[in-house]
């Protein structure tokens, strides 16, 4: 029996390897950065990240691998202003973003611009995933779930009530700390599959339309799971066969699937 055209492509096959991984990752993250109204933080680990895929234009290493690096560092400098409280409200993350997105421009100026590459790293192309993307992309995804599965008692009492979380002994800063880095890691390997510019709404929008259901925390991950999986495969094969763009389309079917989930629920 003959496989559909789609999976006779490799490259195809990696999206999908990829993408499923990522898709995974998102909402379990997005879920702790939604309900403690920090999603404006995975939009500017988003805009940090493409300061660093133009460090690895310029330098001429995997995007990826210079994206994580990045966005790891500014994730601790992000989560040191913010407990620090010497600014006020969300400015760290508006000095965050300006300043990645000034350094980025610089650098791609320096790098001779935008290359197809480049723009397929900004609005996401399953071209891009190497085989060796698959593989850092699995094993930090293993890392991801690992932490968050060793600390997740800790995570949800302070994402519901972190002074009480505080008062109990648990050590908040270093959870903040722990969650602001997986957050980093998660909009770094997320860059092949939606793009820069496209990545908080992978984290975002699954986890928003699951809170719609008004389910337990438990479920309502899973929800969100099976929306961004959902999502992102289909987005894939839909973009595979109508040549569209990869993180559009995703996105795109994220919200069409919140619209209906509020339509339902009317």
């Amino acid at each position: 029996m003959e496989l559909p055209q789609i999976f006779q492509y490799s490259f195809v096959v990696r999206g999908l390897l990829a993408g499923s991984m990522v898709a995974i990752i998102a909402p379990l993250i997005g879920i702790f950065l939604v309900l403690r109204r920090y999603s404006l933080i995975a939009d500017t680990l988003a805009h940090v990240s493409l300061a660093g895929v133009a460090i690895g234009a310029l330098l001429g290493i995997s995007p990826i691998i210079s994206a994580i690096g990045v966005t790891l560092i500014s994730s601790l400098g992000i989560e040191r202003l913010r407990s620090a409280k010497k600014i006020y409200g969300e400015s760290a993350l508006a000095l965050f973003l300006s300043g990645s997105l000034a350094l980025a421009v610089v650098l791609l100026g320096l790098a001779h611009g935008f290359t197809a590459s480049l723009f397929n790293y900004l609005f996401g192309s399953i071209v891009t995933v190497t085989e060796t993307d698959v593989y850092l992309i699995l094993g930090l995804a293993v890392v991801v779930i690992a932490v968050l599965v060793a600390f997740y008692k800790e995570l949800v009492y302070i994402t519901f009530d972190e002074e009480a979380a505080h008062v109990s002994g648990i050590p908040t800063r270093s959870m903040n700390t722990v969650l602001m880095l997986l957050s980093a890691l998660t909009v770094s390997l997320a860059i092949p599959i939606v793009g820069v510019l496209l990545i908080a709404a992978l984290i975002v929008i699954p986890v928003v339309t699951a809170l719609q259901l008004r389910m337990s925390f438990a479920k309502t991950i899973i929800a969100a799971e099976i929306i961004s999986l959902v999502s992102v495969l289909s987005g894939i094969v839909i973009s595979f066969y109508a040549n569209l763009a990869t993180g559009g389309t995703i996105v795109l079917i994220m919200l069409l699937i919140f619209l209906g989930m509020l339509l339902v629920k009317r």
